[in-house]
């Protein structure tokens, strides 16, 4: 073997530099490597499109870890990622080329090639390397992954504890050898490949050609001073000699697609493989802090995790820091490593700090371990349009994107409040779903929002895509409603687009929205699907009153709507199945919601909405053809509106349950209309003569039909709260009616006394009174100002509260 030709890269051939992918210690040896050997040029593993983006990584805007994104300029969503973090090694060799002047060039299989590769099998975000720690392949590919291979060599059955124990714990050379690791992993290398050959990722070796030709030219132009940074699997492919001709043949027919690349930030947790990204690293954050830790690497890293927990309101001492970092030496020790590594510390923070709990461990390991760094790019990294409109309001909005997820407070009251609600709104319609509404925990009014915000990388990847409907998230949001309005399926669908737009701010789509929404309106004949596209309408003339937004037309269609469903579900409801009865006993609930809402609304030419459902739910809650759930289910929302009155509501109760021609089954669906849901439980607990119909009733079904009815029964009474359950199971132990036997029978209604107690009424208005800051005599306290907050639908709470007060 010639000079040149020799592991390590000595002689007149090229600097060939193996590391690992994201490898702290290969970073630290490569930077002493370039140091001493100080090249004309540093060739790195990566897409040679990317190379006019090197000089951004030296703007004060850069802040790793960062990735360079490419994508097909057609079809945004295939695409790919190259991540680099503060501790890979091409991140090192590309600061060290900028810092001497030396010319950095990526060198793997270009993009247009990777991109192009088996449409079938590119995904979103799939990582076009290997890492140097080689993914598992798809299903029947069998691949080596080089470091599992070596670590089992000498005998460890863990890859990570045998790198940390062979690089990242040692120095980056013996004796000022800056090569020596390099040498070491390239023969270590060269024998795998000699027994693999290309260890089943046969892509690599067109890739390899590749990176042969670019080698050669960047030898023809600046001589023997070229250092190559890569995979330490391909270095032994590098080295072997191979004609231009056989190396072109290999390229010749590649597949082309057009591309882009630009930088995108990147986060710790997609350099770890538990986050569904195998990037070839477990912790990411521990990696980190072994890269930066200029000297005692565990006393600093104890230190880190005393911080967090302390943060964390945990009791944690200076003396549980020694102890902590003692331990982790021990161990060490006691397992033959040079350091104590990741285990050996976790370990000791497990036992010292944490006192035995995986609890506190596991947000050590989600805080520090893997880390919820996120990374920045400069505002003069290319970009698509929309995504650069799309910074703009983010800066503009105070949105800074997050990768750690948290809440946010919305009052959409407030002018810039609104703005970030309708933006959120219309990246959600854009399919880039950077927050997602969650359940506010304060007031229910409307005008208020909740919204649970967590940035991801692959979210550039859908900013990229959506860049198609517009150039700003405006214009691509209206585009995007008005396309989707016209190929929905549905009339849900379009319902929904319609709360979407006015969600959204979006009033130049909802003329074509509303002129969808009509034309299904009018030709869909299906109650049910009419029922199912309501509440969705009516909910968006309430968001369009506390956003401003008209919604003249949308009242129209909305009442126009409710009118059809009015007419229709009487008979709709007539011979349904037990599947669909349940079905639409949901639509009945949801319509009635809704009409409560519109009889607000002004609709011209619809009359008294209210007072026709009511009508309607009076036909079904008398008619034999409607399944029992549907009776039940009318009948109890009749009696919730005070639309049917107690006696009456007994009276059909016992009707149908007492009726010989009703069937057990019939009775209990009867029974679990009429009692499930909300508000089910306490109305059997505080009417016990409903209570005692229903238990009469159990206990007079045959032996033979009760086992078809008791799945019915426990599925409506396991729904109730366990304080209502219990409550019904001691009414019934006892006996309903005999606690009004006993207290006064024959005084009004059973369960309640014939009278209301006073004394026990009055007693809770001063209580009452402070709360509301009223005076003695129910006179407005001082300094109290006139009415108060009003919630959703502009009712006064505070009138309310005195009116029952009084």
């Amino acid at each position: 073997m010639s000079e040149a030709e020799q592991p390590g890269g000595r002689g007149a051939g090229p600097l060939l530099l193996g590391v690992r992918h994201h490898g702290p210690g290969s970073a630290r040896a490569v930077r002493a490597a370039l140091e001493e050997a100080r090249p004309g040029v540093v060739l790195i593993e990566g897409p040679p499109e990317a190379n006019e983006l090197i000089p951004l990584a030296a703007d004060d805007g850069m802040r790793p870890p960062v990735a360079l994104l490419a994508h097909a300029v057609d079809e945004p969503g295939r695409s790919a990622f190259w991540p680099l973090a503060a501790f890979s090694p091409e991140w090192v060799a590309i600061h060290w080329a900028l810092e001497h002047g030396a010319p950095a060039r990526f060198i793997d299989l270009p993009a247009t090639h990777t991109l192009a590769r088996g449409r079938d099998e590119a995904h979103d975000g799939e990582q076009p390397d290997d890492g140097g720690k080689p993914d598992t392949g798809q299903q029947g590919d069998v691949r080596i992954d080089p470091l599992r291979a070596l670590a089992e060599a000498a005998g460890y059955d863990d890859a990570e504890r045998w790198w940390e124990d062979v690089v990242e714990h040692r120095g980056v050379g013996e004796e000022g050898d800056a090569l020596a690791p390099f040498t070491a992993l390239e023969e270590a290398m060269t024998a795998l490949r000699e027994v693999y050959g290309s260890g089943g990722h046969d892509r690599d070796l067109v890739r390899e050609a590749y990176m042969r030709l670019q080698i050669r030219a960047a030898r023809r132009e600046y001589g023997s001073g070229v250092a190559v940074v890569c995979g330490a699997w391909h270095v032994p492919a590098l080295r072997r000699k191979a004609t231009v001709a056989a190396d072109r043949a290999l390229l010749r027919g590649l597949p082309k697609v057009r591309t882009d690349l630009t930088w995108v930030p990147w986060t710790n947790r997609r350099l770890s493989r538990f986050s569904g990204y195998g990037a070839g690293i477990d912790s990411p954050g521990w990696y980190g802090h072994l890269f930066g830790a200029e000297d005692r690497p565990v006393e600093r890293w104890m230190t880190k995790v005393a911080g967090l927990l302390r943060a964390e309101d945990r009791t944690v001492s200076p003396a549980h820091v020694i102890e902590s970092v003692r331990l982790a030496e021990t161990l060490a020790a006691l397992r033959g490593r040079p350091l104590p590594g990741l285990g050996e510390t976790t370990d000791a923070v497990r036992a010292v700090m944490c006192e035995g709990s995986d609890v506190p461990l596991a947000l050590v390991h989600d805080r520090l371990i893997v880390g919820d760094v996120l990374g920045e790019v400069p505002a003069t990294a290319p970009a698509v349009p929309l995504q650069l409109d799309l910074t703009r309001t983010q800066r503009r909005l105070r949105l800074k994107p997050e990768a750690a997820e948290r809440e946010l407070e919305l009052d959409l009251r407030k002018e810039t409040d609104g703005q970030r609600s309708r933006l959120l709104h219309r990246l959600r319609l854009l399919g880039i779903g950077w927050g997602e509404p969650a359940a506010s925990y304060g007031s229910t009014g409307t005008f208020r929002e909740t919204w649970r915000l967590c940035w991801e990388p692959e979210l550039s990847v859908r900013v990229a895509e959506a860049g198609i409907w517009g150039t700003t998230v405006l214009a691509a949001a209206t585009a995007r409603a008005e396309a989707d309005a016209v190929a929905a399926r549905d009339l849900a669908a379009v319902t929904g687009l319609a709360e979407h737009c006015l969600l959204a701010g979006l009033p130049d789509a909802l003329p074509t929205v509303m002129r969808v929404l009509a034309d299904r309106a009018a030709l869909d004949t299906d109650v049910g699907r009419l029922a199912q596209a309501l509440p969705a309408l009516v909910r968006s003339l309430r968001y369009g009153d506390v956003r401003g937004t008209g919604t003249a037309a949308l009242a129209e269609v909305a009442a126009g709507l409710a009118e059809r469903v009015l007419v229709g579900l009487p008979p709709a409801c007539a011979g349904l199945g037990a599947d669909a009865a349940e079905e639409m006993r949901r639509h009945l609930d949801a319509v009635h919601g809704a009409v409560g809402l519109l009889g607000d609304v002004p609709a011209p030419g619809h009359g008294n909405l209210r007072a026709r459902w009511a009508s309607a739910l009076r036909k079904l809650a008398t008619r034999d053809t409607v399944p029992g759930v549907v009776r039940g289910r009318a009948a109890r929302l009749l009696l919730d509106d005070g639309e049917l009155a107690q006696d009456e509501a007994a009276r059909q109760m016992g009707l149908v349950l007492s009726s010989p021609g009703t069937s057990p089954a019939d009775a209990a669906a009867w029974i679990e209309g009429f009692v499930g849901g909300s508000g089910g439980g306490l109305l059997l607990v505080h009417d016990e003569r409903l209570l005692a119909l229903v238990d009469a009733w159990l206990t007079g079904v045959p032996a033979e039909a009760f086992t078809d009815v008791l799945p019915l029964l426990r599925r409506t009474f396991s729904a109730y709260e366990p304080g209502v359950r219990r409550t019904l199971g001691e009414l019934v132990r006892r006996g309903p009616g005999a606690r009004s036997g006993a207290a006064g029978a024959g005084r009004g209604t059973p369960g309640f006394a014939a009278n209301p107690d006073t004394g026990r009424a009055d007693a809770v208005l001063p209580v009452v009174r402070l709360l509301l800051g009223l005076g003695p005599g129910g006179e407005q306290a001082a300094g109290d100002g006139e009415g108060g907050e009003k919630e959703e639908g502009g009712e006064d709470t505070g009138a309310g509260l005195v009116g029952v007060a009084r």
